[in-house]
């Protein structure tokens, strides 16, 4: 299945139906009089939020969505029936943003099952039933029925994750993401493997979280360098950025720098995130440079990185424990945690 997270569809609401305009001709009965009955509502365009959908790939190939009309108003005082609501499935996650030079948002799913009208149907016409009167006897006035709402909307989709994957290209994120979940990212030996963003189900010592792992950053993603920083937005509702430094790079902690920057370019809170750092090709340094990058980065950042070998599986129990542990339940702040200086849990 293709990945795509932005779209552009036209949505139409339906209009109402028109009123009639009848007149009771029975038998038998000397005064007839008006009996148009009222047109039916037109429906509405309703977006939902389902389970099971993780792209709007969808949208591509139908992009046109329109709600049916109301059906007409009869003689007998009969109403029109109204037309069914026309309801728009999306992944969670999905916001809905108005096609206009801000992009105003005007709704956000992020919610299973949430429900948004974005359009309503015209109301139903009155028919000529509805304006008699004691000087008005025979009326044959009605109403056409309320045109329905149009407009065109733009769809993006920030996939929802507890906690999001950063750092340059080859850092050993996709390898990290297929060691610690069931996801089957694409690995390769050359820069911007990634082209899409992946997510997967950590599960570790009885406890479950979401990691999404984003196509790498490089200096200059804000300006649009390589794939740029369109890919950021499925990191803006993660709780904690995983932030993968190559161990084995010619700079380290320079590449930190790169990716940070790009952070605080980009906005949106992302710079302002705890921050887990992990040490990736750990193996294929030795013991005497590790702790050296060690020491550099913590005195950089702040916090002593987690030396990891994901091919090894080589520490990926404490840093999953750190994760875990700086997570925390979803309503209480998150602190500092650094290798070593974790409290015993009995995760």
């Amino acid at each position: 299945m293709h990945f795509l997270d932005q779209a552009k569809i036209y949505v139409r609401s339906g209009s109402g139906g028109p009123g009639a305009v009848s007149f009771r001709r029975e038998k038998f009965i000397e005064f007839g009089g008006p009996d148009g009955g009222d047109g039916g509502k037109g429906g509405d365009i309703i977006f939902e939020a389902v389970p099971g959908l993780n792209t709007l790939i969808d949208f591509r190939y139908t992009q046109h969505f329109r709600a049916k009309r109301g059906t007409g108003g009869a003689g007998s005082n009969r109403t029109g029936a109204n037309a069914p609501d026309l309801v728009i499935k999306v992944p969670v996650g999905t916001q809905l943003l108005a096609d206009d030079e801000d992009r105003t948002i005007l709704a956000d799913l992020t919610l299973e099952g949430q429900r948004v009208t974005l359009l309503e149907g015209g109301m139903g016409g009155r028919g000529n039933a509805s304006y008699k009167t004691s000087t008005n006897r025979a009326p044959r006035q009605h109403q056409p029925g309320i045109e329905g709402e149009e407009m065109w909307v733009w769809l993006r989709l920030k996939l929802l994750a507890d906690a999001g994957l950063v750092g340059l290209p080859n850092a050993g994120k996709s390898t990290l993401l297929n060691s610690v979940t069931n996801a089957s990212a694409k690995v390769g030996d050359y820069p911007f493997t990634t082209l899409r963003p992946q997510l997967g189900v950590v599960r570790h010592k009885g406890t479950e979280f979401v990691l999404a792992d984003i196509p790498g950053l490089i200096e200059g993603a804000a300006e649009g360098a390589g794939i740029g920083d369109r890919f950021l937005g499925h990191v803006e509702r993660t709780r904690l950025l995983l932030h993968l430094v190559d161990a084995a790079g010619e700079d380290p902690v320079e590449a930190w720098r790169v990716v940070r920057g790009e952070l605080e370019t980009y906005g949106e809170g992302l710079e302002d995130k705890p921050e887990v750092i992990a040490l990736s090709r750990a193996d294929l340094v030795d013991e005497e440079r590790l702790r050296e990058l060690k020491a550099e980065i913590a005195d950089v950042t702040g916090t002593t990185p987690f030396p990891i070998s994901a091919p090894l599986g080589e520490g990926l129990e404490p840093l999953l424990d750190a994760i875990i542990q700086r997570l925390g339940p979803s309503d209480e702040p998150l602190e500092e945690v650094a290798e070593g200086d974790r409290p015993w849990s009995p995760l």
